[in-house]
């Protein structure tokens, strides 16, 4: 059950972050056209091959997103699917790509996330309120009215409420959990598009950040930036003509479990657990198999939990295996070699996407950081507060 790996990633699109959004891209159903231009070229495909998108949201359409993008592009397509992962929306696009594609339902799929949502207009008011993040405020929300009034509001304490948790449950170890996002810098320091190219660190420097959110530093959260990403999935027949070496999307876990911590079972068991039992199960592949992994790191406690849920070492061990292992591009471990959203910058919903590209690249040996002989990466994509999680395995030939 589940895929067959003869659908692959062909073609991506990818803007060097920034820290204020540029005004030259205009507004996300531009951007949107752009990327997907760009991504198409970047395979050697034609557009008017494409016969399938997925799509995020975007500020033009609250509302029948699928058909707008489709009407903006000038495309009459037979899959058009709107995602709505958080951070994890971009891996749950690749694989719904990928199982159209199998089922013969499209042939060449655009997955597209522009971050940018362009200019506000005088008076007008954002179509989502950034000062609560993933809480909603909405009438009817339950976080609006047991959540947000007591202070559980957006990511920086509901990560922080998980991390405090588990230093109750197995200790805390923060010289492991700074090694992170130390190590990661490193891969961004080989990444010239990194928004911290250029720029190491040190345990020291993460310890000595300014305490965000106990026991969470600055230097151990995403640095949000401008920017946008795409991939083309294509079928087999497709892939096999197109530029560059395919990336076969040969297995994939999605797995839902509440939106915030509040309402969670038990904060210790993510849902990438469950999401990337699937991946494995379904890719046939063990753990040891994998040459690379890039996975979501909103936060250096997010890659310590999903380090052990998904597998790669046992419950309570995610700060040996971390401090055993050399995470860097060069390593015994390689994980988020462009540098993670941590140090390559988050880009909205384009960051998550951004760990489909990292390990796309590193089959494909287009990557800056390179892994030698990389030919299987797991990818994981995580929305909201550990709680919406998507698990993708990619292999090559």
């Amino acid at each position: 059950m589940g895929l067959s790996g003869t659908a692959a990633i062909v073609g991506m699109a990818e803007w060097k972050p920034e820290r204020r959004p540029p005004g030259h891209r205009g507004l996300s159903i531009e951007q949107w056209g752009a990327l997907a231009k760009a991504a198409l070229a970047d395979a050697g495909i034609d557009p008017r091959e494409v016969d399938g998108i997925c799509t995020g949201g975007i500020r033009e359409s609250a509302s029948f997103v699928p058909s707008t993008v489709a009407e903006y592009l000038g495309m009459a397509v037979n899959f058009a699917e709107f995602v709505d992962l958080g951070g994890a929306t971009a891996a749950g696009m690749v694989w719904r790509a990928a199982a159209a594609i199998e089922l013969g339902i499209a042939n060449v799929v655009l997955c597209v996330t522009p971050s940018s949502p362009g200019p506000t207009a005088p008076g007008q008011v954002p179509v989502v309120n950034l000062g609560y993040g993933a809480s909603s405020d909405r009438f009817g929300s339950p976080q609006a009215e047991f959540d947000i009034p007591y202070g559980n509001v957006a990511q920086n304490c509901g990560y922080a409420l998980i991390a405090q948790r588990y230093a109750h449950t197995y200790g805390y170890d923060p010289l492991a959990l700074a090694k992170i996002a130390v190590d990661q810098r490193t891969n961004a320091c080989a990444t010239p598009d990194a928004i911290f190219y250029g720029q190491p660190i040190t345990a020291e420097d993460v310890l000595n950040s300014p305490m965000i959110a106990d026991p969470i530093h600055l230097l151990e959260i995403v640095m949000p930036v401008a920017g946008g990403a795409a991939v083309v999935v294509a079928s087999a027949d497709v892939a096999r003509r197109a530029k560059h070496r395919p990336v076969w999307v040969s297995g994939f876990g999605e797995h839902v479990a509440f939106k915030t911590p509040t309402y969670a079972e038990d904060l210790m068991q993510t849902p990438i657990g469950p999401a990337s039992d699937q991946a494995f199960a379904m890719a046939g592949i063990a753990r040891r198999e994998v040459d690379m992994i890039s996975v979501y790191d909103c936060y250096t406690i997010t890659v310590l939990m999903t380090l052990e849920d998904a597998g790669f070492c046992a419950k309570g061990e995610g700060a040996r295996f971390i401090r055993s292992h050399d995470l860097t591009y060069r390593g015994d471990f390689p994980t988020n070699t462009h540098g993670g959203q941590l140090s390559f910058g988050q880009a909205g919903l384009a960051g998550g996407m951004s760990h489909v590209l990292d390990g796309a690249r590193q089959i494909m040996r287009r990557a800056p950081a390179q892994v030698a002989d990389c030919n299987t990466a797991f990818v994981s994509g995580n929305g909201g507060i550990m709680s919406e999680q998507v698990a993708l395995i990619l292999r090559g030939e």
